[in-house]
This record gives structure tokens, sequence and C-alpha cells, in this order.
């Protein structure tokens, strides 16, 4: 028998940082905000994201119940990824921080990012 472990949280921002954990989600949840797409149209709609680190990232929102995969047995086979409605309940409170980041993109981009943080070692 398989144990499964529970995870607590402190807060419900705890809760959703662990659901949204990662540099790409946010990214990948816009990108699907307007319906399905397959991989290779993900890979384009998210530019510097790597085939591995994407691969990994659509698997954690699948398990997460972010995102539906639907495989199309055709030749050639067809996946398409497309939002939950738990996914779109995500998306739709991100696209307020998604303003505040445009509102104060200059600002932001002004900052010493290599001053705030430490090397790694």
């Amino acid at each position: 028998m398989e144990k499964t472990t529970k995870r607590t949280f402190t807060c419900g921002l705890d809760a959703a940082i662990a659901v949204m954990g990662g540099k790409w989600k946010g990214l990948i949840l816009f990108a699907l905000q307007d319906g399905a797409l397959r991989f290779g149209e993900l890979r384009r709609a998210i530019p510097h994201i790597s085939e591995r680190v994407l691969i990994l990232q659509l698997r954690e929102m699948e398990a997460t119940g972010l995102l539906h995969r639907e495989v199309h047995h055709q030749v050639p086979p067809k996946v398409e990824y497309s939002l939950t409605e738990f996914g779109h309940s995500l998306n739709s409170v991100m696209a307020p921080l998604g303003e505040w980041g445009e509102e104060h993109i200059e600002r932001i981009e002004a900052i010493p990012w290599d001053r705030l943080t430490p090397p790694a070692r």
C-alpha cells in the first residue's frame, strides 16, 4: 500500500504558492487562458523554457489538478493541454498580479538583482 503525505499550510497564501511554485507555472496558465494548446504551441508561447522543464511543469500541474491532458489516439499522436476549472480559478486571481507587474515593469527592471541575491556557492 502506498503511503501519501498530507501537507498542512500556515495560511491560504502558503497553499496557493505550493500549487503555483516555480517560475514557469504562471506563464503556462497565461498561455492556456484562451484554450487548449499542444506541446509545441506551448513551447513557442513561453520563450526560454526548456523542453525538459516544460514537461516537468506540465506533469506537476496535471497532478495538482490545474491542467487537463488529453491524448488523441491518431497518427501522429496528438496531446492537448487545457486548464481545468481549478486552473481557470487560479488564473483569474493571477490576472491582477500580472496587471501590477505591467504597471511597475520599468521600476522592476531597474532593480539591481545581482546585489539582492547572494551568489551561489
